[in-house]
Formats: C-alpha cells, structure tokens, sequence
C-alpha cells in the first residue's frame, strides 16, 4: 500500500480547494472578523455551526487538535488538582497526558474484545476522588455508552467522551459525543475526516461552552463578545483553528456521511469474506452506527496473531506504539515538564492490566479506511479501493490464516 493516511485524506478534491482559495484570495487567515472585514471568509464559524448540526449538538468549538479539546474539555469541567479520571488503557497517549496535564491523576481501565473500556470494571476503579469517566471510542467504535453513562450517574460522576477515532460514529442512534458533558473530537492525518491537524470539542450546556470556548482562546467568551477587561470567563490558552484550516474542515464536514457510508460497505465486503475462518472471531461492535474505518481480527492465541502477521508483514496491536499503556515510557515514568504530588502517589507498570494484554496480544487490525502502521493497520484496503482489490485482499488474508 503506497500511502498512510484516514479516508478524509484520501478523499481531498476539489471540494477542498475551492474552500482554500476563498481564503487565500480574501488574504484574510484569522479565524474572527466583523461582516464588513475585508476579505474575511468565516469559514471556521461556518465549520463549527456545520459540525455542530452534524453531530447533533448545541455547540462546537474549533480547536488546532483532539488533544487540545480533550484539555478544553477537562478545563471546562474544573478537572484537576488531584481529581482522578478513569481512562481505558488502549487508546492514543493524548487521552492519558491531557490528564496529567491537567494536573489530574489518569486511572487506567480494562478494555474488553470491543477495543474499548470494559464497563465492568469501572466502578471497581472509583474512589472519592473520582471525578470523571473518559471512554474512549477507539478506532471507530463507540463504547457501551448505556452502561458507562449510568455508572457515571450513580456516582454522580462526568463523562467525556474521547471521539477523535470516531468523528461521525453514532450509538443507538445518537452522534457520540451527545452522551457525556463534553466531547472531543480530531481532524488529524489519520482520522475519519482530516484537516493535517484540528481538533473540535461539542456539548449541549452552553455554561461548559463558555467555558471550553474561553480556554481555547484566552479566556474570551464565545466569538469574542465582552473582550473588554472584566468580561473574560476563565484563564486560558491559544488552541484557534485559523481560516485555512477550517475552510478544509468545512469540506470534509459536507463529505462524511458518504465516507461513512463507503467504509461501512467496503468493510462488510471483506468481512464476509472472512467469516467462516478457523481460529479467528472478530471483535465486539457496540453499535453498527461505528465508522468502519478497521476490521478488527481477535486470533485465538497470541502466536497465531503472531505467524500471521509476520506472514502479513504487520504486526498485533500490542506493539502499536503510543496507543498502548505499556508503550507509553514517558507515562509509566511519568515524565511531566513540572511533576505534580498528585500524580506522584500514582504507580504504572507494564503488565497492569492483563485483561488487555491478553487481548492486544492476539488483535490484528486490517485496514479500511485507516491506513496506519502506528496503529498496526499498515496492511489492508483503503476507501478508494475498487471491489477488485478488495477481493484480492481478503482471498490473501484467507490464504494466510489457513495457512496457520
């Protein structure tokens, strides 16, 4: 497969560029403007009220990243200074850090054969200090969110919900990131739909909009109304998202159903054509609405997940980097720039969650729509791959597993 990539990436057109060079020809890049501004072509306010009617939410806020809107959401929440949130520990590392960041103290969960946190050992994991459940809808497939968001209601605990490998994805017939507080989405390289980099954060209370819109620019309320000294809502950073950026945004956002529907079509034709494998069972999906941007294979042991990847010239996602606890150095020896007390009494080891070690061992993913050896899916299909192609890839991964 020549190039890595998510579908978005692999669907730039014209669609895209007529959006830039508005832009480019206003010379205008900044993401406000009054409506008189010369040039200005407000194409991230026109992304967050696309976005927002897409997802099924109140409000969206721009960001320059996921990582970004996962700390714009935990900012929103009054998360840190010791409070602990329990986050699953297969995900990408910025779930984890944004924590620690934040001067919170991450608490690593199981995952179960859906890839995603194990709502059955959640409570186990809640002390006084809890303060919020991060599920994390990892690649492309939504959480148990039932189950989740009713722990978190008997606790009286928040949910923010990690969407950045789940832009589009729905549970029971909801967007996530509708079930939580907050949700936080990316636009990365990788994902579902891309700009490079860029991010978005979604909730339906307009206090935590304030609040999440206030951190990623200064302090400022929303579009920057009250700018005068006395009005500012919070202490805040800058995570604008400027015009270039969101003009891509605003394209990708008018493309992603169809490339949703595509994946869900593509990936349903190679898995057929796996179904009957010997050894083999795929994992858990908690609702169809997911993107199908993977297909995930569960092997029976951890050496036959093994002979068929070397086989396949990929390797099991227990070895996909920073997306996997064990992985993650600077977390387990928790290299913050300034280390708090909080998260020192905290201790992470290899091997602390065997349940998803065991899993991870024995998981192979099969591109779709992500291509992406960081996440062990540099083998598979993509969203332009033709029926032909497809067949090609499947009848090869047959032959590899029968071989075992």
């Amino acid at each position: 497969m020549a190039r890595n990539g998510g579908p978005g990436a692999f669907v730039f057109g014209q669609e895209e560029v007529k959006e830039v060079l508005e832009v480019l020809n206003g010379r205008y890049l900044f993401r406000y403007g009054a409506p008189d501004t010369e040039g200005y072509t407000h194409k991230v306010v026109d992304f967050e009220d696309e976005f927002k009617n897409v997802m099924g939410a109140k409000y969206a806020v721009a960001t320059t990243s996921g990582t970004s809107s996962l700390l714009a959401c935990l900012a929103a929440l009054g998360i840190g200074g010791g409070d602990e949130v329990i986050v699953p520990g297969y995900t990408f590392i910025a779930s984890i850090s944004t924590i620690m960041i934040s001067g919170a103290i991450p608490v690593l969960a199981e995952i179960d054969e859906s890839l995603t946190i194990d709502p059955t050992k959640i409570e186990a994991l809640i002390t006084p200090r809890t303060k919020a459940i991060m599920p994390v809808h990892m690649l492309g497939n939504p959480c148990d969110l039932d189950a989740i968001c009713a722990i978190a209601r008997k606790h009286g605990l928040y949910v923010i919900e990690d969407c950045c490998q789940a832009v589009g994805a729905s549970y029971k017939g909801k967007r996530v990131g509708n079930y939580g507080q907050l949700g936080a989405y990316s636009l990365n390289f990788f994902k579902t739909i891309s700009t490079g980099d860029g991010g978005a954060v979604v909730t339906n209370d307009e206090n935590l909009y304030e609040r999440a819109f206030g951190f990623h620019d200064q302090g400022h309320k929303p579009n920057r109304l009250g700018v005068e000294v006395g009005n500012r809502s919070i202490v805040g950073m800058n995570m604008r998202m400027n015009e270039l950026t969101g003009a891509v945004a605003l394209a990708q956002t008018r493309k992603l159903d169809e490339i949703l529907t595509t994946l869900r079509a593509k990936k349903a034709m190679l898995k057929e054509m796996l179904k009957d494998l010997p050894h083999i069972s795929f994992r858990k999906i908690n609702d169809e609405g997911e993107c199908a941007t993977l297909l995930t294979i569960l092997f029976d042991t951890k050496e036959l997940a093994e002979a068929f990847c070397e086989k396949a010239g990929s390797k099991p996602i227990a070895y996909s980097g920073w997306h996997v606890y064990n992985n993650m150095e600077q977390i387990l020896e928790k290299k913050l720039a300034a280390p708090t007390m909080n998260v020192n009494d905290r201790e992470y080891h290899k091997g602390m969650l065997p349940q998803t070690d065991d899993i991870l061992s024995r998981a192979v993913n099969i591109s779709v729509g992500v291509v992406d050896k960081g996440l062990g899916s540099g083998y598979g299909i993509n969203i332009c791959s033709t029926e032909e192609e497809i067949k090609a890839v499947g009848e090869n991964i047959r032959s590899l597993i029968l071989s075992l």
